[in-house]
């Protein structure tokens, strides 16, 4: 059993970004399997849950996630060793959700090269705003940063923190346009669940990567069309991508997104997926059960071992003297 404080600090965003890599080979070499994500709702929450199969790294995992009205939302994944479906480990996943989200974007903007210093925009201020900007100062040399979100105190906490961790500037701005104009980098990670778009293209005048990842489900829309109908390559991290966001459903539908400019990230690692030279990549990240299982298995590797050791020592101790012996 591994908490949120167990997982803290056992993984760099480095590491982490190899780790998904490493799994989108497997996945390209035909190693891996996922399944369709599982949505239920009831009165006063919903339930989600994923399940995924990495062969080739000897593990299969799930991940379940739940909202309960006034509580918030909590995560568990579950690992499992693939030879005798033996259960491993069960860690909190909050982290491992957020460090993965981030971590994917890291992944497409080792791919896309920017020369130059750096300034990325950010739409929203929460968990994954946060990750996606250390992600993304692990790849570019980040000159700076400017954040908002609708609520002040958020935005200028971030700020404020983020600066302090990363070693510069993290302006705070006003208004969603005046975060993302003129940006080399964006990302959308908003908590919004409507159908007007947060972010728009007709902002992205100097962008070259776009990450959207903030909207999951289909009657959210957090970036508009023109993002997609602007971009030379969409990046999908899931070909069930488009079964679940609503904004990739929007622009796929209106033509802005076609098939021949789409690809998964195991094709833009392996390079089965040119990245076009000029012009605007979009990532449009909707989370996969493999990316969770890649980071929990390193965990486990990592952390577990030591965990079951402490477990059975104490078990032992709480046992009679004769049955120690």
């Amino acid at each position: 059993m591994l908490d949120a404080r167990s997982l803290e600090g056992a993984l760099a965003m480095r590491d982490a970004i190899d780790l998904l890599e490493e799994m989108s080979r497997h996945e390209a070499a035909g190693g891996t399997f996922i399944s369709p994500r599982l949505n239920s709702a009831f009165d006063g929450g919903w339930m989600r849950m994923m399940f995924g199969v990495n062969r080739e790294a000897g593990y299969f995992a799930t991940k379940a996630y739940h909202l309960i009205e006034g509580a918030g939302v909590r995560y568990v994944v579950s690992l499992y060793r693939l030879t005798d479906g033996a259960l491993l480990a069960v860690m909190d996943g909050r982290l491992i959700t957020d460090l993965r989200t981030g971590a994917a974007s890291g992944v497409v903007a080792r791919k896309v090269p920017l020369h130059g210093p750096v300034h990325v925009g950010l739409l929203g201020s929460g968990h994954q705003s946060r990750m996606q900007l250390e992600s993304l100062a692990s790849v570019y040399p980040v000159r700076s940063a400017t954040v908002y979100s609708p609520t002040p105190a958020h935005r200028e906490t971030f700020g404020r923190e983020m600066a302090a961790k990363l070693g510069f500037p993290v302006v705070i701005a006003d208004f969603a346009e005046a975060a993302v104009r003129g940006h080399e980098v964006v990302v959308a990670a908003t908590s919004s669940r409507s159908a007007e778009p947060v972010l728009r293209g007709a902002w992205l005048d100097r962008c070259r990567l776009l990450c959207a990842v903030g909207s999951t489900r289909p009657e959210a829309i957090e970036v508009d069309a023109d993002c997609f109908r602007g971009a030379g390559l969409v990046v999908v991290d899931s070909q069930r991508a488009v079964e679940e966001a609503g904004d990739l459903q929007v622009a796929v539908k209106g033509g802005a997104a076609p098939a021949e400019r789409q690809a998964t990230l195991a094709q833009l690692v392996t390079g089965k997926a040119a990245v076009p030279a000029q012009g605007r990549v979009l990532f449009k990240s909707v989370g996969s059960a493999l990316q969770d299982l890649a980071l929990a298995a390193r965990y486990f590797e990592l952390l577990g071992v030591s965990a079951a050791a402490r477990v059975g020592s104490l078990a032992s101790l709480k046992q009679p003297v004769s049955a120690r012996r």
